[in-house]
């Protein structure tokens, strides 16, 4: 995703008026064998041997190796970090959420996936400082409807929850596909996180 997100955040410096951000691309350089997002991704289950379920490591690689790199390097700002998934990179969004509230300001999940380990994401999350923290879940109405339902499923759940660690919101994307709404994702979702503070769905274009 890094090749399309980066130029359209600098649009959206431009034409929205957004912060400038720091984006920083996690990925594995292809789909090939060495693309290893089936385990990194995958949050441990009963079911599930840990050699396939590699979440909490890829979890704490981001807590204390690669933001601590970034945030040292360069003028970063770590009161406002936001993670960013796709399909099984949002499931890992979502999962991170439960675990760590805190470590980021702002969470896009778009299409998570609900397998292998749907149960870990309903599980109580962990305490956290403050509810200051946000998690968007974007569905494209061109997706499987079992994925448009499960992000429908995880955000009412928690959007009814009490004491839930961040604020919870559902964008549908109209006519959006599984990965190419990617770009229209971002920009709507990263809108929302620094110009909507109460999370208000709305139709219109932002002022």
């Amino acid at each position: 995703l890094f090749p399309m997100l980066a130029p359209t955040h600098l649009f959206l410096t431009y034409d929205e008026g957004l912060p400038e951000a720091i984006l920083v691309g996690i990925a594995y350089g292809g789909f090939g064998a060495v693309n290893e997002r089936s385990l990194d991704f995958s949050a441990p289950t009963p079911d599930l041997p840990a050699e396939q379920s590699r979440a909490p490591q890829f979890l704490q690689f981001l807590r204390s190796e690669l933001l601590p790199k970034i945030e040292s390097t360069y003028r970063a700002d770590s009161e406002r970090r936001v993670l960013v998934g796709q399909s099984r990179g949002g499931h890992f969004v979502l999962y991170s959420a439960l675990q760590e509230p805190d470590l980021f300001w702002g969470r896009i999940a778009s299409n998570p996936v609900s397998y292998p380990s749907k149960e870990r994401l309903f599980e109580k999350p962990q305490q956290a400082a403050s509810k200051q923290s946000k998690v968007l879940v974007a569905s494209g109405t061109r997706d499987t409807e079992a994925r448009q339902a499960f992000a429908r499923e995880w955000s009412q759940y928690w959007s009814t929850q009490q004491n839930t660690p961040w604020q919870v919101h559902h964008m549908q994307m109209d006519n959006g596909t599984h990965a190419a709404t990617i770009g229209e994702t971002y920009r709507q979702a990263m809108l929302r996180l620094f110009r909507d503070t109460n999370l208000d769905v709305t139709t219109e274009e932002p002022k």
